[in-house]
């Protein structure tokens, strides 16, 4: 009887065999001697099967770092660092079939249909990561942007998938080196900085704009 796994390494199998999916779900059913009620009892589409592959790879992640006695002692940064040096360390074990997805993925500014539950996990990841620094201090509370940071963890992770599809370095040095030059430089955005001070700075003088001159401060 056919299972979700499966389906899912016969869909795998059948990609890389052939560099494409397959024209339908009954030819792909025949091929591996199934129905294609079974198919669909699973996965309503082969884009549905693969945005399944991304997303599980997402939770397993998650559920390994987090289950790790150090991670409850983790900054936000570090929760972040893991979640990155995890992902790509599980990808290694399916980096012919990502190279494929991923080069096969349509042209477009909005995210892909296979990434959608990958990126949920991620954003929901981020929102708690994020979160536990802004409560701790660890991170800088902006008015806005702070919603926002979420979203740039999400560029970043695109950037670095996209530069890890294409690294051809010696045990992925390179996108290791990637991850860490990249995730401390957005962190180091997140934290609070000079800017911030001269915007409470800019916010004080606003408020007191009223203030009279001190006698004697006139020609300065």
């Amino acid at each position: 009887m056919a299972t979700t796994e499966s389906i899912k390494k016969a869909y795998i199998d059948y990609v890389l065999t052939e560099g494409t999916q397959p024209k339908s779900v009954y030819i792909f059913a025949k091929k591996h001697k199934l129905t294609e009620a079974e198919f669909y009892n699973h996965f309503g589409s082969f884009d549905a099967l693969e945005q399944s592959i991304w997303t599980d790879l997402a939770k397993t992640t998650i559920a390994e770092i987090q289950g790790q006695e150090v991670w409850s002692g983790y900054t936000a940064r570090e929760k972040g660092l893991s979640f990155f040096y995890s992902f790509f360390e599980l990808l290694k074990g399916s980096r012919s079939f990502a190279v494929y997805s991923v080069k096969h993925l349509p042209k477009g500014l909005s995210t892909p249909r296979i990434f959608q539950g990958l990126k949920a996990e991620f954003e929901a990841f981020s929102n708690s990561i994020l979160n536990d620094g802004l409560d701790t201090g660890e991170l800088s509370d902006r008015k806005f942007f702070s919603k926002r940071y979420k979203d740039a963890l999400w560029m970043q992770f695109a950037f670095v998938l996209n530069f890890w599809i294409h690294d051809d370095s010696a045990g992925f040095e390179k996108t290791d080196e990637a991850i860490e030059k990249g995730l401390n430089v957005t962190f180091d955005l997140f934290q609070r900085s000079p800017i911030d001070n001269l915007f409470e700075y800019g916010k004080f003088l606003a408020k007191n704009a009223g203030f009279k001159e001190p006698a004697g401060f006139g020609g300065l």
